[in-house]
This record gives structure tokens, C-alpha cells and sequence, in this order.
């Protein structure tokens, strides 16, 4: 991945250039964010690729254009342009304005940070223009990421194969392991509202105290939903969590945002996140909940 622009690009520059732009173009229309899966998917639709591009590697079989972009992908994390996490793209503020670069410039600009980068890391293996021993690496990006997805997807369905009171447990154990009581966890029946209160200390003295509703169904939540638990929130100290494994309507969102009291809506991908962050800290019963199993790779570049 040489940083130099060329009066001719390299085949992979070439097809790197155009899908890396279309991938952070696509970012932008979709408000910043979309799932990896959606990008590669939605790059394919609006890109023109020959038949060289469309090829797959004959050791890996992965296809050699969606291989190039997830490695190109790379050097646009290192300028700071794309964060991926959690099999999410996310177009940092620095790659909107670097839009304004062209299809050329952006890459260009994304290929000189990279390279400053491992000026910075000299103990990383150096990089090589070469397409076919490029094919590694390339393969490598895209192992990650398909990997990484396909694990989140496993969890989504575990989660998604529990009923309501399954999943409110799963709850209760995430704050249980953020470091916080759970004095109630609500029975099946009428819960008033709060499926579950969490304290800082055993008595609930100590602030913040927060209030949890937890939805596991197929509708987003509404915003109705929303302010009946901000209605809930009357003491100093108290603050609401929705959370929700068919996300929130934009309504609510905004409700949420501009209510004079705290809430916080936690969808099903940032639970996911979350529980990954602090599965180390919980208790053997409540990992058993939802178990997880680290694998390890070499890291390489990235």
C-alpha cells in the first residue's frame, strides 16, 4: 500500500479507490453509521466491476474486490476516517470532509496517514504494492470482520430464542456486572412500570439509582413507552434505562434526548457490545446467562 498518487493506479488501487469512496459516501447518506455487511452489499449495487474484480482468490475464496476493500479500509481507520466496531462502519467527521478529496484524493489521503503510521510502529511488517502478496493480508481483513459478524449474529439469536423474563435476567446480570446491585427484578405480572432497579450500594444511598425497562419483542419502542418511565423518575438521583431488542422509533430517540431527565435507550447491538466489555467482571451463574468464548488471532497491522 504505497501512499504516492500514480498517473496510473495498480488494478487493486484502482478498484480500492472507487468502493473505499462509495463505502464512506454510503456512510454519509445513512446518517454516519451501517452494518459492515450493509455496506459491502449496498457498495456492490452502486459500483461497476469487471470480471477480474468479481474473482475470488483460489486459496482463500473470498472475492478479490470486497477483499481489497476491507483492506483498503484499513488505512482509512489509521487517517481516522472509518471506525469500524462491533461489525458497525462508522464515517468520522474527518471522513465526511474528506469526501470533498474525490474518489482519488480520499485514498490518497487515507494511504499517507497509513504510512506515517507504521513509520510511528517500525516493528510492524512492512507493507508491498504487490496484488498477489497482498492477497494475505487483504484475506486476513475480511476473515476478521466476517468472523466478528458472525458472532454477533450468533448472539443475536440466542438472545432473540429467550422469552421476556429470559432476557430481563440477561439485563439484570450486564448491571451486576458494571458494578451495581439489583435489589429488584421484577416477577411475571405487572411490574408498575420498572422491571428492575440498580443501585451503587447495597441501600441505594449512593446515586445514581436507575430505574429499567426492558422490552424483547419485535416492535421498536414507542414514545409513549419512553415517557411513562421518564414519569417514573422523581427522586434526585434517579435516572431511567430503556432497553430494547427492537430498538427505538425516531420519536422516542428525541424524546429521550431532550427529556430534563436522564435515559438512556440501549438497544440489542450496544447490549451485545456491553456485555462483551464487562463479561469478564460477572459472576460464574451470571456468564452462564450468556456465555462467551474469546478466540485470539495475530493481530497484524491492523
Amino acid at each position: 500500500m504505497e501512499g504516492a498518487s500514480e498517473k496510473k493506479l495498480s488494478r487493486s488501487r484502482a478498484t480500492g479507490t472507487k468502493t473505499i469512496y462509495a463505502a464512506l459516501q454510503l456512510l454519509k447518506e445513512h446518517g454516519g453509521q451501517l452494518k459492515g455487511r450493509e455496506v459491502v452489499e449496498e457498495v456492490a449495487k452502486r459500483v461497476a466491476l469487471d470480471d477480474w474484480e468479481k474473482e475470488r482468490y483460489e486459496k482463500t475464496g473470498h472475492v478479490r474486490w470486497k477483499a481489497i476493500l476491507h483492506f483498503f479500509s484499513i488505512d482509512c481507520s489509521k487517517a481516522g476516517f472509518l471506525v469500524k466496531k462491533k461489525g458497525t462502519w462508522y464515517l468520522t467527521p474527518e471522513g465526511e470532509q474528506a469526501l470533498g478529496r474525490g474518489e482519488v484524493g480520499v485514498l490518497d489521503a487515507a494511504t499517507k496517514a497509513y504510512r506515517e503510521w507504521r513509520q510511528k510502529n517500525p516493528k510492524e511488517s512492512e507493507t508491498t504494492t504487490d496484488d498477489e502478496a497482498a492477497g494475505a493480508e487483504e484475506s486476513q481483513a475480511i476473515d476478521l470482520d466476517e468472523i466478528e459478524q458472525q458472532g454477533i449474529d450468533t448472539l443475536k439469536q440466542h438472545i432473540a430464542a429467550k422469552n421476556p423474563y429470559e432476557f430481563q435476567d440477561l439485563v439484570a446480570a450486564l448491571l451486576r456486572g458494571m458494578g451495581y446491585y439489583t435489589p429488584l427484578v421484577a416477577p411475571p405480572g405487572k411490574d408498575g412500570g420498572v422491571d428492575i432497579v440498580a443501585y451503587r450500594d447495597p441501600l441505594g444511598t449512593v446515586s445514581p439509582r436507575i430505574r429499567v425497562q426492558v422490552k424483547h419483542r419485535q416492535d421498536s419502542v414507542r414514545v409513549d413507552e419512553i415517557r411513562q418511565l421518564m414519569g417514573l423518575l422523581q427522586k434526585d438521583g434517579d435516572v431511567g434505562m430503556f432497553v430494547s431488542t427492537a430498538g427505538f422509533t425516531t420519536d422516542s430517540i428525541s424524546a429521550a434526548r431532550g427529556s430534563h431527565v436522564h435515559v438512556e435507550l440501549i438497544d440489542l447491538e450496544r447490549f451485545i457490545e456491553l456485555w462483551e466489555d464487562f463479561y469478564e467482571k460477572m459472576t460464574d451463574e451470571d456468564k452462564r446467562e450468556l456465555p462467551l468464548r474469546p478466540i485470539y488471532f495475530l493481530a497484524g497491522s491492523e
